[in-house]
């Protein structure tokens, strides 16, 4: 990998709020959410933005505003940045929602004084100027093992028709309207009017279900993630010691897991077989491989039987 290179991270939530720490924003977690009815995010009120992946196709090139019409959204006072960098795009998802969140939100010295520098940069400098941070792009780089390859040169401008592709979005509420920042689309897009962070929560569920609704019946591929407030201090204030403690343990996982996606297990794999087929002679080779298949079968159907299949 170039120096200059992106790595694919994962949609997970503890990546990304550890990310968000490295980069000095105070008092937020992401959290991944497996519905999204208005009862399960009126439950993480205060709730600053979500961010959206799913399967990138040909119908979102050709996609332009919302599903029944829609405006681009040109006003200024919103930060909006292009993406330049194809696996850019997690990153750049999370900085154009707290980017957009500062009144709410303490986004630290740092990211504040990116801010300020590109402040009158069009969307596609905005977005360059991203992909040139070497601090945004090592702090994004930290979440996946060395072994990653990219390639630095690839823009999202030109996407290739690849099984593999997912895209990151991010909807938000600002200057009272619920608006869409896709990296990929020339503006932002407004899906109208939306006068509070109540109705933010009743209405974006209905934004979601019409983009979801877009695609071929049987998709699953989608995932999103809540940005909220840090829910070990919304545990503390509501006194609650048994919500906290399982708080604290979830953390205490995203940073195991975090350290492992840091780790070359790929390369100790490959390193480990050819040690091993190098000892053995290629019956010997076989049989190791043939017990190791009928293992691995016989855990999957154990494991099947304790969950009642």
């Amino acid at each position: 990998m170039s120096a200059g290179g992106w790595n694919t991270i994962e949609s997970d939530a503890g990546v990304f709020t550890e990310l968000v720490e490295r980069l000095n924003v105070e008092n937020v977690e992401f959290e991944e959410l497996y519905s999204f009815d208005q009862s399960t995010l009126a439950a993480l009120q205060p709730l600053y933005g979500v961010i959206f992946l799913f399967k990138y196709s040909d119908l979102d090139q050709s996609t332009i505003g919302p599903v029944g019409g829609g405006e681009f959204d040109h006003e200024e006072s919103i930060f909006f940045a292009k993406q330049r960098i194809q696996n850019a795009c997690a990153t750049q998802a999370v900085l154009n929602i707290l980017l957009n969140k500062t009144d709410q939100v303490k986004i630290g010295e740092e990211l504040t004084n990116f801010k300020e520098f590109v402040n009158y940069f069009d969307s596609d400098l905005k977005g360059e100027t991203i992909s040139n941070s070497d601090l945004i792009r090592t702090i994004h780089n930290s979440f996946s093992s060395p072994n990653q390859f990219v390639d630095e040169q690839q823009s999202n401008n030109k996407i290739d028709d690849d099984d593999n592709l997912f895209h990151f979005i991010g909807y938000i509420r600002v200057n009272n309207k619920i608006i869409e920042l896709d990296g990929l689309k020339p503006f932002p897009i407004s899906h109208g009017e939306c006068l509070s962070d109540e109705e933010f929560i009743e209405r974006l569920p209905q934004v979601l279900t019409q983009r979801i609704n877009q695609y071929k019946e049987g998709e699953l591929r989608f995932s999103l993630l809540a940005l909220v407030k840090d829910r070990r201090e919304l545990l503390k204030e509501f006194g609650d010691e048994d919500g906290l403690e399982k708080e604290l343990v979830k953390r205490e996982k995203w940073k195991t897991d975090n350290e492992l996606r840091r780790c070359d297990l790929i390369g100790l794999v490959n390193q480990a077989l050819k040690t091993i087929s190098a000892q053995n002679e290629d019956t010997q080779w076989n049989d190791l491989l043939k017990r190791a298949s009928l293992t691995g079968s016989a855990r999957f159907i154990n494991k099947k039987l304790k969950r009642g299949l």
